[in-house]
């Protein structure tokens, strides 16, 4: 410093005074571009942020700065000069021939400026990683001076290391922010059986076996994974578990139930929104694909979300990125997804209620689950669980299931799937505070509701064979609404041809459900 000229020992000082002056936070770029016009004069002075091989304006200041430069971009593709700039770390100081022969200024087309105006491009880095550039116009002719160049370039170097803090200061505050979101979410509702893979492991009946198998063979990929089966019969348990078997184990598990979500909140819900958003948007919120960020989210109910939602979700599915409501900046996420639905989603594709290119990205690695009917091997085995987690989580108890309590497990028809099977042992087990449970009282013989015999036919014996079926039937009927044939109908329910079903019902004396003819 002792033969540098006073003009830059002047000019140093005032640049230091200046960088020590910026302020912290996001509106730190505007104010260091104001300040920087007593050191390095423009008519136009822009930081561009690096976005996916884009230069992007995202503050610009001087009597330049109009709406159009403020939205204007450029693809270093077409801007080689610029580029060059950017891997070398070199300022670049855009000369008349480079105005003339070369690949122009960054705001051509954008800004009417003589050939030859004053034009530099100062490279911003940080972390050994481009970040953008700082770009000064003049509108006068020729080229910026050699202590001009310096200072520039001594600045942008430290806009670029506030701006690295600025952003790891947000980042850590979404952080914070994710993390607050995620605790107040799992206190206020139940994540899910715990260890559910341990338990679904333990299956006996074949049909349960092969879909674990296959859930253990997808579980370790991204891919995503669409759940099917009738209401109750586990797909939730089997979503915790695949995430348990997979690489993300130790990330949150989120689950959002698409059926129970306002129509005009969908997408607040899913995707978060900005403060003043919409009305009561008092604060920013960031929705379940934040807080599920490197871990897994299950969309239950998948077939009940609005149109406008699944055309959002369709493109977090592609790439991983969306905007928050009320923003314009897209936040990128890493979320598997898994989705459960308990209707045909290829019926509501063709009924347009469904997206035709959402459904088959969700449908990468389709998963059934049977219904509880069909692998009554796990009857016991699904009891005896609740009844000790039960047992554990209330210090009531201990229960058995005594063995006519297993037999009358496997004379029920279960309509409602194991989510019937867990409504039966609660009820029993709190008319019995311990000891063998034996079911009597909670699957005692009863007409369903809505039940009208045949005339001239007379009612099977209780407790026969005949009774046991005559009751599934009138279950599985009052549950289709009376539907016996297609999807959702009594004859799907019970693994029954039409036809068949029909003839039962004939010799059975079921002539109809009440109010469903």
């Amino acid at each position: 410093m002792e033969n540098a000229s006073p003009d830059l020992v002047s000019a140093l000082k005032t640049l230091a005074h200046v960088a020590g002056r910026l302020p912290q936070g996001p509106e730190f770029l505007p104010t260091a571009l104001d300040a920087l016009a007593g050191v390095v004069p423009y008519d136009l002075a822009a930081v561009l942020r690096l976005d996916r091989g884009r230069l992007r304006v995202v503050c610009a200041r001087g009597p330049l700065a109009d709406e159009r430069v403020k939205a204007h971009s450029i693809a270093l593709a077409s801007f080689p000069s610029v580029r060059e700039a950017l891997d070398s770390g070199l300022t670049r100081v855009m000369l008349e021939a480079d105005h003339r022969e070369g690949d122009g200024d960054p705001y051509d087309g954008v800004l009417d400026l003589p050939h030859g105006h004053s034009c530099m491009v100062v490279p911003l880095q940080g972390g050994g990683r481009p970040l953008g550039a700082l770009t000064f116009d003049r509108a006068s002719c020729g080229p910026f001076d050699a202590l001009t160049v310096i200072l520039a370039t001594l600045y942008g170097q430290l806009i670029a290391l506030a701006w690295m803090a600025s952003e790891q200061r947000t980042h850590l505050e979404h952080q914070r922010d994710q993390l607050e979101a995620e605790n107040r979410l799992l206190r206020t509702e139940v994540v899910g059986a715990e260890d559910a893979g341990s338990l679904i492991e333990r299956t006996h009946s074949p049909a349960m076996q092969r879909t674990v198998r296959l859930a253990r063979q997808v579980a370790p990929t991204d891919s995503a994974v669409l759940l099917s089966g009738e209401t109750g019969t586990g797909k939730e348990v089997l979503a915790r578990a695949i995430h348990e078997w997979s690489r993300r184990a130790d990330k949150p598990f989120l689950k959002v139930n698409c059926a129970a979500l306002p129509e005009n909140l969908v997408e607040s819900e899913l995707f978060g929104h900005t403060k003043g958003a919409f009305s009561g948007a008092v604060q920013p919120r960031p929705g379940r694909f934040q807080m599920a960020h490197g871990g897994t989210l299950l969309l239950d109910e998948v077939g009940d979300l609005p149109l406008a939602a699944q055309a959002k979700l369709l493109r977090v599915l592609q790439e991983g990125a969306f905007e928050p409501v009320g923003s314009d900046r897209s936040v990128v996420v890493d979320v598997r997804i898994l989705a459960a639905t308990n209707v045909n989603l290829e019926q509501a594709v063709a009924e347009g209620r469904f997206r035709a290119d959402l459904y088959y990205r969700l449908n990468v690695f389709p998963l059934h689950l049977p219904a509880l009917r069909d692998r009554r091997e796990d009857l016991r085995l699904l009891a005896e669980d609740f009844l000790y987690r039960r047992a554990r989580r209330t210090g009531m108890g201990p229960w058995r299931l005594s063995e006519r309590g297993a037999a009358r497990l496997q004379a029920h028809p279960w309509t409602g799937n194991v989510r019937e099977l867990i409504n039966v042992l609660e009820r029993a087990t709190i008319l019995a505070p311990q000891g063998d449970l034996d079911l009597e009282d909670v699957l005692a013989d009863a007409r369903p509701a809505g039940e009208e015999p045949a005339a001239g036919v007379p009612a099977p014996p209780e407790g026969s064979l005949r009774a046991v079926e005559r009751r599934a039937i009138l279950q599985a009927l009052e549950a289709s609404r009376g539907k016996v044939y297609g999807p959702g109908g009594a004859a799907q329910r019970l693994g029954l041809k039409p036809t068949t079903l029909q003839s039962r019902m004939k010799k059975l004396g079921i002539a109809r459900v009440q109010g469903f003819r």
